[in-house]
């Protein structure tokens, strides 16, 4: 006997959800675009940079945009957009990356507390409300300056964070989808829970996860570079938008209102496009959003 279908079981993206994303979701076409300009010119960053991201040019030094320098230089005369590509670059590994391990973590958390309920649920609810008790920015803070600062201890902590804080939202899909007639009928058939979990749970609950996942990446890349900001992220000489920030862009702002206009807008511009983005994904992926529109 073959297990029943289900109804609302997620499907492969096709052409056709291109076409109702740029339809019904114009706004969440153009964030797409923008993240993933913003990721090809992380990748190659290597080769759309003009300069070197630490290429000091005294002579050069405060230059306001121009040909040569489409963001201006800073105050050693280094070029403000090579920094500003280079740190697309960082912002990219760790917001993926992080990204990716919270998303991990929070579908491991979320698809065993929702399915087996009982104790199991009762337990890791608990240890995910003491977890969220604790402030973000300060846990941040503490276990960087223990660990030191590095990408390393950046996407560990950031993942660890926002994937047990994530997990309750892929619970609640998981309760809902644990009472569905076809994952009775596989039960029913004698078929394993691991089998259960991987051929009906969870492509039932990945719609929420994609955009778990689209939402985290902002959260890391915003969080990163608050901790950049502070000096607790990526050491220098490694150019992050946060540093940027904190650095020139904090002393020389008044002398070049660039060195803070350039890494604060393309911090604005990749952390709004990811959550607009998120946002037209969840209400083309989740079936009840497409009902109730």
């Amino acid at each position: 006997m073959s297990a029943v279908l289900p109804l609302n079981a997620a499907k492969p993206v096709s052409h056709s959800f291109w076409a109702r994303l740029l339809r019904d979701k114009p706004l969440g076409a153009v964030g797409g675009v923008v993240l993933l300009a913003f990721v090809v010119v992380g990748v190659f960053a290597d080769f759309i940079a003009p300069y070197d991201f630490n290429e000091i040019a005294p002579i050069d030094r405060m230059q306001s945009p121009n040909l040569a320098h489409w963001f201006g230089t800073d105050n050693l005369g280094r070029d403000v957009l090579s920094r500003c590509i280079y740190g697309a670059q960082l912002s990219v590994i760790i917001g993926c990356s992080a990204a990716a391990l919270a998303t991990l973590i929070s579908a491991l958390l979320g698809i065993v507390s929702g399915y087996f309920g009982g104790k199991i649920d009762m337990g890791l609810q608990r240890v995910v409300d003491a977890w969220m008790s604790f402030p973000e920015l300060i846990v941040l803070i503490v276990v960087v300056s223990v660990l030191g600062p590095g990408m390393p201890q950046i996407i560990f902590t950031l993942g660890l964070l926002l994937g047990i804080g994530g997990s309750r939202i892929v619970r609640s899909a998981v309760v809902s989808v644990r009472e569905h007639m076809y994952v009775h009928a596989a039960q029913s058939t004698g078929a394993s829970w691991p089998r259960i979990l991987w051929k009906h749970v969870l492509p039932n609950v990945m719609p929420p996860i994609i955009v778990l996942f689209t939402t985290r990446v902002g959260s890391v890349i915003l969080a990163e570079s608050g901790l950049s900001f502070l000096g607790l992220g990526v050491p220098p000489p490694s150019p992050t938008w946060g540093s940027m920030l904190s650095g020139s862009g904090r002393t020389y702002m008044f002398q070049g209102p660039w060195l803070a206009l350039a890494p604060g807008l393309c911090l604005t511009a990749v952390v709004y496009a990811t959550n607009v983005f998120g946002d037209a994904l969840r209400d083309l992926l989740d079936p009840r959003m497409r009902g109730s529109r």
